[in-house]
């Protein structure tokens, strides 16, 4: 008796081939964010820079207009933003092209594997 039933190996080729296309697909989403993410880096630092003495007037009143040192933290807000986001988009970058996960998962297996032979001592 005869099954219509599609080959094995013909199945695991197919799962195979769309599984490389969902990781494809979703490295490539991963890829678009995080070039949107730098985009917005961008746009909203460029903002922050041009319009750092217009703050100056916005934002403060009479008292504190002529006051160096509220003109010094509204530079180092300005400036701040741009290291700490910076650092941020760093590592983003970073998980998103380097393949830190990879890295990850063979310390995790070294350090399985030590916790193992320490416990068979």
């Amino acid at each position: 008796m005869e099954t219509n039933l599609p080959d094995d190996n013909l199945v695991n080729e197919e799962f195979s081939r769309l599984s490389k296309y969902e990781r494809a697909k979703s490295k490539v989403a991963s890829i678009k964010r995080f070039y949107n993410h730098v985009l917005v880096f961008l746009i909203i630092n460029i903002i922050l820079y041009f319009l750092r003495n217009k703050f100056v007037f916005i934002l403060v009143s009479k008292e504190a207009f002529g006051n160096p040192e509220f003109l010094d933290w509204i530079d180092w807000n300005v400036y701040g933003t741009t290291i700490v986001w910076g650092i941020i988009l760093a590592i983003h970058g970073i998980t998103v092209f380097g393949n830190i996960s990879w890295h990850m998962k063979k310390w995790e297996e070294r350090k399985i594997q030590k916790y193992l032979n320490s416990y068979n001592d």
